[in-house]
């Protein structure tokens, strides 16, 4: 594993981090299996290292937006169990007060403007950040989460030529998880997709994203140079969803194999690979990992109770936030 980060704190917080969102996904796929969150959702499991690498290069002052598939993102970016269980339950604690759920989770507080349910949908508004930030000579990035299936937008072409006409701070992350929906990525994408930023003259990178500090130590360096007027950037970063597109999707063999899907578990998954890295550099031992995955597990247990004892929002809520004051 490239190393990145060198201090053991930050290794151990972003470890945390992914186990944070997998044991969010776990509960959340609960939710809707014992039909108690309405709506569907589009688990993030497997992609772990793509959120985590990218937010924990950011501060709270810069911007992300994301996608159908964004609870990683949001808890990368700083986001608590209790509100994000309570959105998705759609209860006034929740994050949107009950009224975003799954795909449309915001958390200004922490930069995080907002999943999108429309594929590609936000790549306006990441733009529109950056610039904004240039206009006000602020120092902050955005970064702009869409996946694999999201190239085929025509936005995305006119923002990046945007982007980099005016030499915006957003950096644009593609997590590529070899799937479009149904389809696989090279049966929908022709040629390479690093080139069509590179058409643009956008400098791209290509990177493993189940390594989380590849992800991190490059997100760092590109970061810092779009802070000095050097963007905008794209990363693809090569990723996996163990679940289906979205968790209904079960039956998935007409599609991708049983063998696919447990070769890249059992061989690339971003967690293990960590945890294993973490041990072999003496950085953590396995009981020392075990102890902080159970406080994960208990802080979600508890925070899935909140939210279903939580209450749901006053009648009188139905036009807040639609009209402005």
């Amino acid at each position: 594993m490239a190393k990145a980060k060198t201090n053991t704190e930050d290794y151990l917080r972003m470890y945390a981090q992914m186990v944070r969102i997998r044991t969010f996904e776990d509960n959340a796929n609960q939710l809707y299996l014992s039909a108690k969150m309405p709506g569907l959702t589009h688990m993030y499991s497997g992609e772990e290292a793509v959120a985590v690498g990218i937010c924990e290069a950011l501060t709270d002052d810069d911007r992300i937006t994301s996608t159908h598939r964004g609870h990683g993102h949001c808890v990368a970016k700083g986001a608590e169990f209790k509100q994000m269980f309570c959105e998705l339950l759609g209860k006034e604690e929740g994050y949107c007060r009950g009224k975003g759920g799954s795909m449309h989770i915001a958390d200004q507080s922490h930069g995080n403007l907002g999943a999108n349910a429309i594929v590609g949908g936000s790549m306006g508004i990441a733009t529109g950040s950056a610039l904004r930030a240039k206009l006000q000579g602020s120092d902050d990035v955005t970064v702009c989460f869409f996946g694999d299936g999201a190239t085929a937008q025509g936005l995305w072409y006119e923002v990046m030529n945007m982007a980099a006409l005016w030499q915006l701070p957003v950096i644009y992350a593609c997590e590529n998880n070899g799937y479009s929906e149904y389809t696989r990525t090279e049966e929908i994408a022709a040629g390479s997709i690093t080139a069509r930023a590179e058409a643009f003259g956008i400098e791209a990178h290509q990177v493993d994203g189940q390594d989380v500090l590849a992800v991190n130590g490059l997100t760092r360096k590109l970061v810092e140079r779009a802070r000095k007027g050097e963007g905008p950037f794209f990363i693809e970063l090569m990723t996996y969803r163990y679940h289906g597109h979205h968790v209904g999707d079960i039956n998935r063999e007409y599609y991708r194999s049983k063998d696919e899907e447990k070769d890249w578990k059992e061989n690339r998954d971003p967690i293990v690979r960590f945890r294993s890295w973490l041990v072999a550099e003496g950085i953590a031992t396995e009981e020392e990992i075990e102890a902080m995955n159970a406080k994960i597990e208990t802080d979600a247990s508890e925070a899935v109770a909140y939210a279903e004892a939580a209450p749901y929002p006053d009648m009188s809520e139905v036009d807040m936030h639609v009209y402005a004051d």
